[in-house]
């Protein structure tokens, strides 16, 4: 059975690095692991907390049921007091003025003044939860060696220990047996996928909730040979990975919604001129600054239709850290094969959720590079537009070849790039830049699907909708309903094979997805006439997690 803890505070008090702590310590012995923050767009003050969801099975999504609260002020208790399940505790410093039978008070300040640093008291209240738990003190130290230096670590695992021995353990808990993963988020898996792809340049402006990839590649750029420039607006940001990839680097740059929007008149500039580029669009709620640090899914009509003029593009929701990392490697593979814009969506949910997974498998991501060389040019005039059968024209890096130019331009060309009104001239490179949309159709990847093999109810989502949908299936089952989903990852060009397949097969066919319009159902509809019976939406800024789907299902479609 899965346990769930939540930590709850105001901005500042260490929320997210206690919160840290405790899921890589439990991911290290083992357990499957998940951690999701909830916090407010302010420095200090406010309601914060993370949600930590950890078991010896599988688990991919949060859970409203508590079976612990770390409790750093009044406001957490009186919050998600009720929340608890039975025989649920609440730990909390004395200072907390909160008053519950299940509270256990724990001088967490006093023991953290004793200990060293009065700032280790979340140190104290993480040795009192393992205690409560009944584990084991293993792994605890090599953490704080990692994150602290020599001393503020001991002061640490000092603090751990006064808490350990305060209180007495209170749950079972079945141990795993310790394998072989990983604790990331979809920020950092992002950031190593493009890495793993060969990136080589990466521009950004920082823009909540997006900063993180940005964070994570300059941090490492020294050691991993790239460059990583911080730019003054997204406009320039996404010019100068464009200008980075006309001079063959492998470029890409990242936002959230209102930068992509800065980035708009520059994705048309990527169309007309075919030079690869990777775009990633970390969503959260709109208009305007909106919720910065919510999440939603209401970007995916705006990326699939932003730019003036008509021209290719691919656009992929990843799902989880794991996909992110494999998703984000393609994706820059695809960008060169067919000179095109790719779009890469995430979300708050995604960027900031942390999760176990399988070690990436470095096997499965290969650096596919297509430039001409000059034994293929040969005597012949380089023509950078050359219309080909399957839209691709020959690509070379400027200075490469001896006495070769490589034209570019905003307006419409001719083969060679130069500049043209010639009406001939301009159906020929719309249709040769159009036809690359039916190699791009070859690659694109069918949906996952979870479920009975012949559902009666067929339930389809995208991106961070994966784990709470997949958690959903199995309750709904479990329950004797007959229930499948298709979970997309490829958006477009959408694939269309088991959604034919299961939709024929289903009497009723179910969207669930976090935005009030039904962006996903709208693009299916578009694409292949299949109409949804029925909606299930929220647009709070807060992601659904698996037990709200199921609820929803059972009580609005079922």
């Amino acid at each position: 059975m899965d346990k769930n803890i939540l930590i709850g505070g105001a901005a500042g008090q260490g929320i997210d690095t206690l919160g840290d702590m405790i899921g890589k310590t439990l991911s290290r012995k083992g357990y499957y692991v998940h951690v999701s923050k909830d916090f407010m767009s302010r420095i200090r003050g406010g309601h914060n907390f993370n949600q930590i969801r950890f078991s010896n099975g599988p688990i991919y999504s949060h859970w409203p049921d508590l079976d612990c609260i770390i409790a750093l002020d009044e406001a957490t208790v009186e919050l998600h007091a009720d929340r608890l399940r039975e025989g649920g505790v609440i730990l909390c410093d004395d200072s907390v003025k909160a008053e519950d039978d299940r509270i256990i008070h724990i001088p967490m300040v006093e023991f953290a003044k004793e200990a060293g640093n009065v700032r280790t008291s979340g140190s104290v209240a993480a040795g009192a939860l393992f205690k409560i738990f009944g584990e084991s003190t293993d792994e605890v130290d090599e953490i704080f060696q990692q994150r602290f230096k020599r001393e503020i670590a001991e002061v640490n695992s000092l603090a751990f220990r006064k808490g350990y021995d305060f209180v007495e353990k209170r749950f079972e808990v079945e141990r795993p047996e310790k394998r072989e993963q990983i604790f990331i988020d979809a920020t950092n898996a992002i950031a190593l996928g493009a890495l793993a792809g060969g990136v080589g340049f990466f521009a950004s402006y920082p823009m909540t909730p997006a900063t993180g990839i940005m964070t994570k590649l300059s941090r490492i750029q020294t050691d991993a040979k790239i460059v990583v420039e911080q730019v003054e607006d997204e406009i320039s940001a996404i010019n100068m990975a464009l200008g980075a990839s006309y001079a063959g680097v492998r470029s890409m740059t990242a936002s959230s919604g209102g930068g992509y929007a800065l980035m708009v008149e520059a994705l048309s500039l990527q169309g007309i001129t075919e030079t690869p580029i990777v775009v990633v669009d970390v969503q959260r709620p709109g208009p305007a600054t909106g919720l910065p640090t919510r999440t939603e899914q209401a970007d995916l009509d705006f990326v699939l239709f932003s730019g003036h003029g008509e021209f290719p593009r691919m656009v992929i929701a990843v799902r989880n850290p794991e996909d992110a990392f494999y998703q984000t490697a393609r994706a820059l593979n695809l960008a060169d094969k067919y000179q095109t814009q790719v779009i890469i969506l995430s979300d708050q949910y995604l960027a900031d959720a942390t999760q176990t997974i399988a070690p990436f498998d470095f096997s499965m991501v290969t650096i596919e590079r297509y430039f001409m060389t000059a034994d293929e040019l040969g005597d012949e005039d380089y023509k950078r537009y050359k219309l080909t059968d399957d839209g691709i024209s020959p690509r070379i890096i400027p200075g490469k070849i001896e006495n070769q130019i490589v034209l570019i331009d905003s307006d419409e060309h001719d083969e060679y790039g130069h500049i043209t009104e010639s009406a001939e001239v301009r159906r020929a490179m719309v249709d040769k830049r159009m036809k690359k949309l039916e190699g791009i159709r070859s690659e694109v990847q069918e949906p996952d699907y979870f479920g009975v093999d012949n559902p009666e109810t067929l339930l389809l989502g995208w991106g961070s909708m994966y784990g709470p949908i997949r958690e959903a299936v199995d309750l709904l089952n479990r329950d004797g309903e007959s229930v499948g989903a298709l979970i997309f990852g490829d958006l477009y060009p959408l694939p269309t094979e088991l959604l034919n397949k299961y939709s024929k097969v289903a009497k009723r066919l179910v969207n669930v997805e976090m935005n009030y319009t039904g962006q996903l159902a709208r693009l299916i509809r578009q694409e292949t006439g299949i109409f949804m019976d029925k909606s299930i939406l929220n647009y709070d800024g807060r992601q659904m997690d698996s037990y709200t789907v199921y609820k929803r299902i059972k009580e609005e479609v079922l």
